[in-house]
């Protein structure tokens, strides 16, 4: 039996030293000002579409950490069952190849494709000379709790965007972007021995994922040690609303990630399986990414409706928030006026301070009235959806730097 209890006091005790070495604080640190800025360029753009200055995004930061936190120690555990190590793991080469493949596009900086490309390097060539394993074991694990994170807070904090479909028309739709800083715990060989030593007793099984260790892992002596990571999501939802594509991705990206990590644990018994697998890290997630553009390519449930004008996000703590008007609904009337454009909502909020506003409520499935009383400078913190005619609209490309160039360098020559 996997001895789960004796492993807790000392998994959280190591946890701990994120916060209390303060070299390890210091990286935290920079992960945390990391996922700050990511949030306040969000805040940002959410100004430009609202007009509204934006909140402090330290809010957001500091919900994300705890689900970073609450990501970290499920992370910390499934490594220790797994018995995943630093050893061998290439985490020295996975990030300076993901940085480089980001500059191509920026998916590529996903641990999936700088993994797969290293394990297939390892495989063919010789070098570097990691485990693959222990690699793509990695890989698997990080993208679990990605999804675990993405099904608990992945909706949240969606930013209102203007898109053009695939037929040219403008439609509403919502931008999913999250951060996480992800404290964690890794384990590391410390040494070997060929006596019994003291410590926590693991079960014949274990671990699941050998690596370079070999017919030694039994006299290997292990220990804990504290390791800063983060996480990141980014999604678009148009189809369906943001919890429904979150729910969605979570899923299939959950998917992904176990069927990668048995691929992983079967590699280190069967070595011909790591080319499957590592075959799988890059191209299992570009059908991730082809199944999520697939379920958008439909018609989008953010654009305008025959009648009423049809609203695409409310901002919290507005007027119209408190009346109870959300993404999805729709505004029939203004004060008994009929209203059928956004140029035509805009018209009779204007002329009242005073209003009566009657909307249909897409998650009750019926017409409510409301009265709202607002001041003359006051916002409603209403976005209608587009009307498909205008110019401003965000242009869905992950090209990188190194892509725009060689773009851009091809265009001219043509020229």
């Amino acid at each position: 039996m996997f001895p789960i209890f004796d492993i807790t006091p000392i998994l959280f005790q190591t946890l701990a030293m994120v916060f209390l070495e303060p070299q390890i604080l210091q990286l935290f640190l920079v992960v945390l000002a990391i996922v700050a800025l990511q949030y306040y360029r969000m805040g940002k753009a959410k100004e430009r579409m609202f007009g509204l200055k934006p909140r402090s995004p330290w809010r957001d930061v500091l919900i994300a950490t705890g689900f970073g936190l609450v990501g970290g120690i499920m992370a910390s555990y499934i490594m220790v069952f797994v018995g995943l190590t630093l050893s061998g793991s290439g985490l020295i080469y996975l990030w300076p190849l993901a940085i480089l493949l980001m500059l191509i596009d920026a998916r590529f900086l996903c641990f999936a494709y700088a993994g797969g490309i290293l394990a297939l390097s390892s495989l063919i060539f010789g070098w570097p000379k990691i485990s693959v394993p222990q690699i793509l074991g990695l890989v698997a694990i990080l993208h679990f709790i990605e999804a675990f994170l993405i099904w608990v807070s992945g909706h949240l904090g969606a930013m209102p965007v203007f898109i053009k479909n695939a037929q040219g028309k403008v439609v509403g739709g919502f931008a999913l972007q999250k951060f996480w800083p992800i404290p964690l715990t890794v384990m590391v060989v410390i040494g070997q021995t060929s006596i019994p030593a003291g410590g926590i007793s693991m079960p014949d099984w274990w671990p699941l994922i050998k690596g370079d260790l070999g017919s030694n892992v039994d006299n290997m002596i292990y220990s804990l040690m504290p390791v800063v990571a983060g996480l990141g999501y980014g999604d678009l939802a148009a189809a369906r609303s943001p919890k429904q594509k979150g729910k969605i991705s979570a899923v299939l990206l959950a998917l992904y990630s176990v069927i990668l990590l048995v691929l992983a644990v079967l590699a280190d018994r069967q070595p011909f399986i790591g080319i499957i697998a590592a075959l799988f890290s890059p191209l299992g997630h570009e059908l991730l990414i082809y199944l999520g553009r697939r379920m958008e390519a439909g018609k989008s449930i953010y654009s305008t409706t025959s009648e009423g004008v049809k609203i695409l996000d409310v901002v919290p703590g507005y007027p119209a928030w408190q009346a109870g008007i959300r993404s999805g609904d729709v505004i029939l009337e203004v004060n008994g006026m009929a209203v059928g454009s956004r140029q035509g909502l805009e018209f009779a909020l204007g002329v009242y301070n005073k209003v009566q506003i009657t909307y249909y409520s897409q998650a009750a499935k019926q017409v409510y009235r409301e009265g709202i009383d607002y001041g003359a400078k006051e916002m409603l913190g209403l976005l209608p959806v587009p009307e498909g005619n205008e110019e401003v609209f965000m242009e869905l490309s992950t090209n990188g730097p190194l892509r725009r160039w060689l773009n851009n360098r091809f265009t001219r020559d043509r020229k």
